[in-house]
């Protein structure tokens, strides 16, 4: 059972770190940069992705690493102490990139959203001024006769 959990583990670490390395990918800084925005979302409601559970969670796993108080203390059994630790950050570092990852996709499109409805809203805006006569732009859609040739 322990040996199939830590192969579980090491398996998620490794596709974390692909993940996070493969081009195109946002960097450590900017993962770390998003992680306030990623709580302040999920605390309000706005974003699904994870639960204040997972959050507390990795809040406990990173205190846990930096604390010196350790469940397999390192003065008494040496390198076997540094195990648990090691898991500990295995998960925290993988669930971080999980999480991140989701949340930057999430937050991606949601802000691609937010410009689409309001190029709506500002083409409905410049559809009411053109009906007023307050602008020199038609709105969008309306027939234009636009001289044009061919060049060969």
């Amino acid at each position: 059972m322990a040996t199939r959990r830590r192969g579980f583990v090491l398996t998620r670490l490794v596709g974390a770190i692909r993940t996070a390395t493969r081009p195109g990918s946002p960097g450590l800084w900017v993962r770390i940069q998003s992680l306030p925005r990623l709580v302040s979302a999920t605390l309000r409601g706005e974003y699904a992705g994870t639960s204040v559970l997972r959050l507390a969670g990795l809040a406990a796993a990173t205190a846990y690493v930096v604390s010196p108080v350790d469940l397999l203390p390192e003065a008494l059994l040496g390198v076997f102490g540094l195990v648990d630790d090691t898991f500990v950050m295995a998960w925290l570092a993988s669930t971080l990139v999980e999480e991140t990852e989701g949340f930057l996709t999430w937050e991606r499109a949601t802000t691609w959203e937010r410009a689409q409805a309001g190029e709506r809203a500002q083409a409905g805006q410049r559809a009411w001024a053109w009906d007023e006569g307050q602008a020199g732009v038609p709105p969008m859609g309306t027939p234009q006769t636009v001289r044009s040739h061919v060049v060969r």
